[in-house]
């Protein structure tokens, strides 16, 4: 069963779930979509019935809107629990002490943010909320210097993010911090099957402009990538899913790779994989469809997937204002002459700025790894497509 909420249904997901036959609840999106008649739409005792009738019924969901709706309709599932213990990250850190003992976090209430001693805190740390998305809130702190400017934003951030996501999706009560983990950054669409086996459906590298960046711009994806970094996330899933026992699963985990080869996972997005449909770019770099996957239980052969690697590298681009432009300014945005800058595009697909902070997501093809597009991407602030009154 899928659940469809705010903030974005792509075309790919609508068709998916008409082709593939998928029974949907009926909420408000799902009612935006203009399914055909054939479409197996159910209310929410429909849903739950399915759900109870078939303890082996999938779920999966586009947005993390809709894990208040599990949270309130689906306890005897025991997914609520297990979304808990991976959406709230001192909770999820506290799941991963058997693997990582000496990993330092701290879990700080809001009120006593302003008041933290953070001398005695290692350096360089992130804190971020224990519930959030797109990261927002998130910042790092290098020295006990930075502190003040990063609290400044942190109170600013709280009442612009309060107002754009539902608490279960962000909520600024609670925060942490935790130690910065050097190398590199993967975000890796998977999932869980009914037997516990983890299938790895596509792994992504976050691209930075520089070691203090921490947004998100810029994601890669490569039959390079997924032959180096396979094996251990592998091995990491099968770990996490010894500690939870966990089975028909979806979700999008992020983590860190260091120098010396180890995995450390910075959180588990549950219930979904890459926000906003982003998780569609499998189908453009490896012909994989990951809802079906999912669901059928179709794991990616990915020894014949690597085996004729031609150097193409596919990136997702987050297309986002400049932080010091005024949203109130901002008319329109020229999404032609954006997607005609590049030499392979693939799809732009514009998102509604007056309501999220975002233009749209950008799937391009850079050929023979040729990097140049997204290093330029990263340094540009846009201005010259962007239209102000």
């Amino acid at each position: 069963m899928i659940i469809l909420d705010e903030p974005y249904v792509s075309r790919y997901l609508r068709e998916t779930i008409i082709s593939a036959g998928l029974p949907v609840l009926i909420n408000e999106m799902s009612e935006t979509q203009d399914f055909p008649d054939e479409t197996m739409l159910m209310d929410d005792a429909a849903s739950i019935a399915l759900m109870k009738d078939d303890p082996d019924q999938k779920l999966y969901s586009n947005s993390e809107h809709a894990l208040q709706w599990i949270a309130d309709n689906l306890v005897f599932t025991g997914l609520p629990e297990t979304i808990r213990q991976f959406k709230d990250k001192v909770a999820f850190r506290r799941l991963l002490l058997p693997l990582f003992p000496d990993f330092f976090f701290r879990e700080v209430a809001a009120e006593d943010l302003e008041n933290l001693d953070i001398r005695c805190i290692p350096k360089p740390f992130i804190i971020k909320p224990a519930v959030g998305f797109f990261s927002a809130g998130v910042h790092m702190v290098t020295s006990d210097a930075e502190w003040e400017k990063v609290l400044l934003s942190l109170r600013e951030e709280i009442n612009v993010h309060s107002s754009l996501f539902p608490p279960q999706v962000y909520n600024s009560a609670t925060w942490i911090i935790e130690e910065y983990i050097q190398g590199t950054e993967l975000a890796v669409d998977a999932c869980f099957t009914a037997d516990g086996e983890p299938v790895v459906l596509n792994i992504l590298s976050h691209m930075f402009s520089s070691d203090a960046d921490v947004d998100d711009k810029v994601y890669l994806t490569s039959k390079a990538i997924i032959r180096e970094y396979l094996s251990p996330v592998m091995n990491l899933l099968r770990q996490i899913q010894a500690l939870t026992g966990i089975r028909n699963f979806p979700l999008h985990i992020e983590v860190r790779v260091d120098e010396d080869g180890h995995v450390v996972p910075i959180e588990v997005n549950p219930m979904r994989f890459a926000g906003w449909c982003t998780t569609d770019i499998a189908a453009y770099a490896y012909g994989i469809n990951v809802y079906r996957a999912y669901f059928e239980e179709n794991a990616p052969d990915w020894e014949t997937l690597l085996a004729d690697d031609n150097g193409d590298v596919y990136a997702l681009f987050v297309v986002k204002p400049p932080e010091d432009m005024p949203p109130k300014t901002i008319v329109g945005f020229d999404y032609d002459g954006f997607t005609a800058s590049f030499a392979h595009p693939l799809e732009m697909r514009p998102v509604d700025f007056d309501l999220y902070p975002v233009f749209g997501f950008f799937f391009v093809k850079m050929e023979d790894g040729d990097m140049r597009e997204a290093e330029a991407f990263l340094q540009a602030d846009l201005r010259e497509f962007i239209r102000i009154r």
